[in-house]
Order: structure tokens, then sequence, then C-alpha cells
């Protein structure tokens, strides 16, 4: 019989809640840093002469597919070597990259900056995970997973406007802020968080299937981004394409034949997780390219401030949290597959409104961005938290841990593959017409996605619950 985890034996001479508040701002700072950047492009543009939309692209998506290639592999050697081990390295890597990321002196180094950052950042989320499932009681749980969901969500959601307040007085206080909180964050969790670790765990999970998703998804990326520019058609694009097929196929190839494969293919038979899964990525295209739309519409084409950016995107963030607690009070009641799918047709709802109502002229603000910011803001809340917290729902509880290992690696994917999609399809307009016209492309194919996520969220209804 494997031994038991210790920190479940001792999590009666802890407190639940602090412990819960100190994972929950790790996992603020990890997932904050994933949108934060958005509203600099412009002043990080101007810091590195000659950069284009498409080479800024980098500063988010290096940190993405980094993040999301190694969250399974450092939570599974976290589970062997011990979560708080790995949790505190976690976070004084991402704490110190972040300083290293406000000194970078061009463009490429901030990119390399961004993907050490982004290791930290992969060690510490499923890990503080791990550790808040190991310390608090059964019955507490699930409210806690909810609500950790939730603080991830809502930094996603709020990182432009905390960019924007930041982004007035230099972007580089974009990445300086982390040190404060990451200090106290650090100090916090070697006193009140206790340890915990999987005495079955003895090896670790295939690291050149890690190898091969990351190059994989990075290649898809490149071709997506640059094709436009270097020609859908030409060698460079074509070749992109094909490195991006053969090592996802790898990867996959992997995952079906390694003893410790990165992700599990025997998850995906369980029904819950795998929908889970599909509306989480399909949910995140959407998410990422409507987010980064409304940055480039409002500095570009309005020719906003960043603050008067990150103060206009405000009311969608502000609305997540009060969304949240009707979630969690509606948890008990109203299934995950019917709340995902509302979530997701409401957050469609909010980018169509946005495209029929936005005008040419900041003044149109009220009536034109605003409404759609606000629907959106309500199917994040309805969305995200509740997919989250139900894609481990279905799995023993000794697959939680990889099943939220592999989640978040999945909206990682999708915050990349959106931010990809949304630039090939925007390209560089030189008119308010034109721009109109690539906007108005994008947010009509982002909203076709929230509908597939809608329909992938069904598989998540309870048949019995059904049937009865």
């Amino acid at each position: 019989m494997a031994a038991p985890t210790p920190a479940i034996g001792q999590a009666a001479t802890y407190n639940p809640r602090a412990i819960l508040a100190v994972l929950s701002l790790a996992a603020f700072m990890a997932s904050l840093d994933v949108f934060i950047v958005n509203v600099a492009f412009d002043k990080i543009g101007e810091s590195f002469h000659g950069s284009s939309i498409s080479d800024l692209s980098w500063v988010l998506n290096a940190y993405a597919i980094i993040y999301a290639a190694l969250l399974v592999p450092l939570g599974r050697l976290a589970d062997k070597i011990g979560r708080k081990r790995m949790f505190l390295l976690g976070l004084g890597l991402f704490t110190l990259a972040s300083v290293v990321c406000a000194a970078a002196p061009g463009l490429w180094w901030l990119v390399a900056f961004r993907a050490i950052q982004a290791v930290g950042a992969a060690a510490l989320t499923p890990t503080s995970l791990g550790l808040l499932l190991a310390s608090v009681p059964p019955e507490k749980r699930m409210p806690y997973v909810r609500i950790w969901s939730a603080v991830a969500g809502i930094a996603a959601a709020a990182g432009p406007v905390i960019g924007g307040l930041l982004v007035s007085a230099s972007w580089r206080w974009v990445f300086l802020v982390n040190l404060p909180v990451g200090i106290v964050a650090l100090i916090a969790a070697a006193r009140v968080v206790p340890d915990s670790r999987d005495a079955k765990v003895s090896k670790v999970p295939d690291l050149l299937g890690a190898g091969a998703l990351t190059l994989g998804t990075g290649a898809l990326a490149l071709a997506i981004v640059k094709g436009g520019d270097w020609g859908w058609g030409s060698g460079d694009t074509l070749t992109a394409f094909i490195v991006a097929a053969v090592l996802l196929v790898w990867f996959v190839w992997r995952a079906e034949h390694h003893p410790v494969p990165l992700v599990e293919p025997d998850l995906y038979k369980v029904r819950t997780f795998a929908a889970a899964n599909i509306a989480m990525i399909a949910f995140s295209i959407g998410f990422a390219g409507y987010l980064l739309t409304l940055v480039l519409w409002l500095q570009n084409v309005w020719h906003w401030s960043t603050i008067s950016t990150g103060l206009a995107v405000a009311p969608g963030p502000a609305v997540v949290p009060i969304i949240t607690v009707l979630v969690q009070r509606l948890g008990r009641r109203v299934q995950p597959g019917v709340l995902t799918t509302l979530g997701c047709l409401t957050f469609g709802a909010g980018i169509v409104t946005t495209l029929l109502l936005v005008g040419p002229h900041g003044s149109n603000y009220a009536s034109g961005l605003l409404p759609g910011e606000l629907l959106s803001g309500i199917g994040i809340g309805l969305a995200l938290p509740t997919l989250l917290g139900s894609a481990t729902a279905g799995l023993p509880p000794h697959r939680t841990s990889t099943g939220s290992g592999v989640i978040n690696m999945t909206r990682q994917i999708g915050y990349v593959l959106g931010v990809s999609v949304i630039l090939a399809i925007l390209g560089t307009p030189t008119s308010y017409a034109r721009a109109h016209s690539a906007f108005t492309h994008g947010w009509w194919t982002l909203a076709a996605i929230e509908v597939a996520a809608a329909v992938a969220g069904l598989g998540l209804l309870d048949r019995r619950a059904k049937a009865k």
C-alpha cells in the first residue's frame, strides 16, 4: 500500500484559509503575467526600435508555450521530491526572472527572459494546487479549488488593467511589480504552507515529449503569425507547418508508447475530462484573441494611452469576481456543463456585440465597447472557473494533480493559438476602413470558436441526472 500523503495527516495543525490565501497569491502572479504585457506592446516596441507586432507577440507566446509544456512534468517532479520545495523554487525563479525581464536590453533578450519566467510559473502553478488539495479537509476541497481557480481567472482578466497603470510609468514596472509580491509570497509560503508529496510517483514524465510539444506549438504559432508576411504558400510557412505537424504527431505517439507519458491517454477516456479540455482550448483561443483585440483597437485605432486602455478594459474583469461568487452558490444546483455552455455563449455574444456596435471614435466607448466587455466578463466568470474546477472532478484522487496540470496546459496552448490567429487575421491595417474590416473578421472568427466551445461544454453534463 502507498504511504499516505504527509500533509493530509497534518492538515489540522494548519490554517486552511491562510494556505488558500498564500497559494492563490502565487497562482495570481503566474496567471497575471500571461496577459499583463498586452497593453505594454506599444511601449516595448518604442524601446526596441524596429520591432513588428508579430515579433512582439513572442513576448506573450514564449511565456505561454514554455508554461504549457512544463506544467505537467514539473508538477510530477514536485510530487516526487516534495511539492513545497518545488513551489518555493518556482516562486523564487519566477520572481528573479521578473527582475531580469525588467532590465532586458533588447526584445529577444526579453523573450528569452520571459521563457525563464515561464519555467518558474510552470513549477509553482501545479504545486500550488497540489499543496492546497493535500492541506484542506475533503469537504472543503471543491469550494477551495473553485476559489483558487477564480483567482487565476481574475488575474488573467485583470492583467491589462494593472498593466495599463504600471506602463504609464514604464513598461519595465510590469515585471518589477512581481518583486515585492514574490518576496512576500515566499516568506508566507515557507511559514504557512505544509509540505506534501505522492509516494507512488517514482519517475519523471517524458521530457522529450515535453520538448516536442514546446517546439511543435512554437512552430505552429510561428507559421500562423508569420504566414501573412511570408506568404501562406511560401516555403518558410509550409516548412513551419510541416515541422509543427511532425513534432505534434510525435508528441501524441510518445504519449501512447512512453512508460511515463507527459499526458496519459487514459485520462481522455474520462468523458468529462476530455470535454473540459476541448472546451478549454476553444474558450481560451477566444479569450486571448478578444482581449488582445480590445487592447489593439483602443491603442492603434482610437489612439488611447496605455493607462486609458487599461482602465477601459477594466469593466469586464470587474464583473468576473461577482459572477464567480454566484457560481459558487449555484455550483451545487446547476451542472458544470450548463454553466460552461452558458458562459461560452455569453462570451461569444459579447464578441458579437462588440463588432456590431463599435465605431471609429473613442466617444463611442460607452455604447460601443462597454456592452460587449460586460457580456464577456459574465461569460468568463461562468466558464473559466467552472472548467478549471470540473475538469478533474471525474478523475480518481491520485490523478487530480496530473489532470489539473493538463487542463492548465490546454489553457495556455489556447492562449498561444488565440494570439497567433488574431494577429494573422489583423495584419497591419493602414486605414480605419481596413482596420474595421480586419477586426470584424477577427471577432466573427472568435465568436464562432466560442460556439464550438459551448458545444464541447455539453460533454460535462451528467447523463444520469438527465435520465432521471
